[in-house]
């Protein structure tokens, strides 16, 4: 039976939808503009609206609180920021022909094939790294999939799992990996092709002519908003996120640990769990969250947090209601994620004096507002392109410890993809947890792990060098030449190979060479593999600068940016003093399992200067700083609100 206030809130919603009073706008989904109702019905009559059609249910309120599908982000631009809206540019797309294939070599051959170039240029090692830890790929791989969609990925392990066959030959969509018969893995075997299909575009999916050059696609907002944790529509957060009580999402307690809701149907997308004692499977706002193990670990961690914080706001302001307390939790929760991003992530990575230079962070506490309306809240291709030079840090063998810091065993993370019951059972979630801030990363180098390069998604494919996707991808995303985002960036002129000299490894620089016949033949993925890293920073120079461009206009195009003093329901500088306090020591001391002592820079390997210590002297959040004078008029017998009556002064 539904409960009663989810009944009342979907009949809220239903009358939104079909009230005379509020009849609901249709945004065409790439060029950002209102269509008619007639427009509508013929995107219904050809099923494009779910790709090609954004729906705003009423008029922008520019003092409520952040949308769940990204409306109203921008005011002048309702529906921009929403899923299914444009990426944007930095360089113009290059494509072969009118049919918008990969483009050419300069001399008008096919450019080298993926695998072989993957295999040169990325070798396959398994080396930790020396400063980072298993937090930093799990969070990244968490954060990435807050901005971007997994239907590609969807798109050739399900949908059309036949590319590799004969009929995947009739197939357009289906762009198989050709392993060459001299390959250094499987010129042994069999093997002779890896399974993938074509990125949506809107041109693919109907959105708009296929006359015109193909842009992609992307089913997440372009804001930093936990979408994985709430989800992106008020239906999904209703039905299977909020328990309509005190602020909370629902939740359910297994063996002392706090889980999202699992589902009690047959039919999930927790393909490998094995039955029958693995059938935990996450039924949250988006399910995806049952996806790659990093995705996995901080929904769960964050959705503890939103719970944890909804929790100490009733404790404090016992007379506000259940909207009221999980607005601010959400905010709260939202808030946090990006502070660590922000202020501990990128500057362990990128360089903290490089980001306070390029105006990314700031040294101050207070606030800061670099909000600027002229900014569409978009994601550039570029970056969600090279986002996936990350792969070359993961390690697949996870090692598993307990709370004492003993080494228990390892499993391998292509095993544990799209499994989520293995996190329910045999203290796996207690041992992964406490091995994400004991366990090195992979090494930030030229190498890949053999089993990223190799079997990528485990037993629902065979074979996946998720390196050599990349590579595809990026071409047929239409990325410019490497050499011109490095004349872009680096403000030089590249006619001839010497002229990377001093940019490229100098050892990577003569298998560049071999591979690509003219400079301006090398991918943009290729040459940030084999990329000296910037100055005071981890990444290949050309990966920072596209990062750091991409995350500024995360900061500037956002009008619910949490350091905004001016923003809607803005935190007031204690409040965000004490958001200040937040790093992912303290976020796993408040939501890990087992997680009593830590580093306190738990994206950095525990060492001389790191040592781990207890939770009690990692620094918390006060959350009295969100204590409303106007609650001391009443007193309420629980955090579930039930009036006692008056106090008295």
């Amino acid at each position: 039976m539904i409960p009663k206030n989810v009944i009342v809130y979907l009949a809220i919603f239903t009358f939104y939808v079909f009230s005379d009073k509020c009849k609901p706008v249709y945004y065409d989904a790439y060029l950002g503009e209102p269509i008619s109702e007639e427009e509508y019905l013929e995107h219904v009559k050809k099923n494009t609206t779910f790709w090609c059609v954004n729906i705003i249910l009423e008029p922008c309120d520019p003092d409520a609180w952040r949308s769940l599908d990204g409306s109203c982000t921008d005011l002048n631009h309702p529906s921009r920021g929403m899923p299914h809206t444009p990426t944007l540019r930095l360089l113009p797309p290059f494509y072969s022909g009118n049919g918008f294939e990969p483009r050419k070599a300069k001399c008008g051959e096919p450019l080298p094939l993926e695998r072989p170039l993957r295999t040169s240029l990325l070798p396959e090692a398994r080396i930790p790294d020396q400063v980072f830890t298993q937090l930093v790929t799990h969070f990244l791989v968490f954060f990435v999939s807050d901005i971007l969609s997994l239907h590609d990925t969807v798109n050739y392990v399900t949908w059309k799992p036949y590319c590799c066959l004969p009929q995947g030959q009739k197939d357009r969509e289906c762009i198989p990996v050709k392993i060459p018969n001299d390959d250094p893995v499987h010129r042994f075997g069999n093997l002779r092709c890896m399974r993938l299909t074509r990125p949506f575009t809107f041109q693919s999916v109907g959105c708009v002519k296929n006359s015109t050059k193909p842009e992609r696609i992307i089913s997440s907002t372009s804001t930093l908003d936990l979408s994985k944790v709430y989800g992106q529509s008020l239906e999904a957060l209703a039905s299977k996120g909020r328990l309509f009580k005190s602020g909370l999402l629902k939740f359910e307690i297994e063996d002392g640990r706090i889980w999202p809701p699992s589902m009690k149907t047959q039919i999930t997308p927790c393909l490998v769990n094995r039955k029958p004692r693995e059938t935990r499977c996450h039924d949250t706002p988006d399910e995806t969250t049952n996806s790659l193990p990093g995705i996995n670990l901080f929904s769960v961690w964050f959705y503890r947090l939103h719970n944890n914080v909804a929790y100490a706001l009733a404790k404090v302001n016992p007379c506000w209601d259940d909207e009221k307390l999980f607005q601010t939790a959400r905010d709260i929760n939202i808030a946090i994620m990006v502070q660590i991003l922000y202020y501990e992530l990128l500057p362990s990575l990128m360089g903290y004096d490089n980001l306070l230079r390029e105006g990314l962070i700031t040294w101050s506490k207070g606030f800061r507002d670099s909000y600027n309306d002229k900014v569409l809240p978009q994601i550039s291709t570029e970056y969600a392109t090279v986002l996936r030079w990350f792969h070359v840090v993961q390690e697949n063998n996870q090692k598993l410890y307990n709370p004492e810091g003993c080494y228990m065993r390892s499993i391998p993370l292509t095993n544990i993809s799209l499994r989520t019951g293995w996190f329910g059972v045999d203290n796996n979630m207690d041992y992964i947890t406490q091995g994400a801030f004991r366990q090195a990363s992979g090494r930030f180098d030229s190498l890949v792990d053999p089993d990223i390069a190799e079997i990528g998604l485990g037993p629902v494919t065979e074979g996946t060098d998720i390196p050599a996707f990349d590579l595809v991808k990026n071409r047929h995303f239409g990325m410019a030449p490497y050499v011109k985002y490095v004349e872009l960036w680096h403000g030089i002129s590249v006619n001839t190979f010497d002229d990377l000299i001093g940019v490229i490894k100098p050892e990577m620089l003569d298998i560049i060479k071999e591979k690509y016949k003219h400079v301006e033949d090398i991918d943009l993925l290729a040459g940030l593999w084999v990329e000296l890293p910037a100055t005071g920073s981890f990444l290949p120079k050309t990966l920072q600068y596209l990062m750091l461009e991409q995350h500024f206009r995360f900061l500037v195009s956002d009008r619910h940016w949490y350091e905004r003093p001016n923003r809607p329901h803005a935190f007031n500088l204690d409040q965000l003093l004490e958001i200040r306090k937040a790093t992912i020591a303290s976020f796993m001391c408040s939501v890990g399992d087992t997680v009593t002592e830590i580093q306190p820079s738990a994206f950095v390997r525990p060492g001389p200067g790191n040592e781990i210590t207890s939770c009690d002297y990692i620094p918390k959040i006060d959350f009295r700083a969100w204590k409303d004078p106007l609650c001391r008029r009443c007193r309420y017998s629980s955090v579930e609100g039930q009036r006692e009556g008056p106090v008295l002064p």
